[in-house]
């Protein structure tokens, strides 16, 4: 299957959908069925790939296709965060921890980000409830 990704006027991906291999046989074939099915002869739709082996990423809802970069690219988590442009993914002002913290009780947990902060927290994850 291959998969489009619907763009509105400002490029914002509005859906995301599937077409038989055997359909899609090009980007352009996939596109002008999509046209057809839909009834939607001036839609843009751009093919994405699930292993962001090109557009740098798989499409999402609310993701935005930048034409100058060929890329999709995902929403702003924070404001503090910056578009790395070699992967057009978002960049936090502090590296993600590399180690992985434990609580007291030698249970796993995981860091989020505090923009108030512009810090890492450790999240412990939920107790097991058996």
């Amino acid at each position: 299957m291959a998969d489009f990704a619907k763009l509105d006027e400002n490029n914002v991906v509005t859906q995301v959908l599937m077409v038989a291999d055997a359909t899609a046989t090009s980007e352009e074939a996939g596109v002008n069925f999509l046209r057809t099915v839909y009834n939607e002869p001036d839609a843009v739709w751009k093919q994405t790939w699930e292993d962001g082996s090109q557009r740098k990423n798989f499409a999402g809802m609310g993701f935005t296709y930048d034409s100058s970069k060929d890329a999709f690219i995902p929403p702003q988590p924070y404001p503090s965060w910056t578009l790395n442009d070699d992967t057009c993914e978002w960049d936090p002002p502090v590296p993600y921890p590399s180690d992985t913290p434990v609580d007291s009780d030698g249970n796993p947990a995981n860091y989020k980000w505090d923009e108030d902060s512009q810090s890492w927290i450790v999240v412990p994850y939920p107790a097991d409830p058996s």
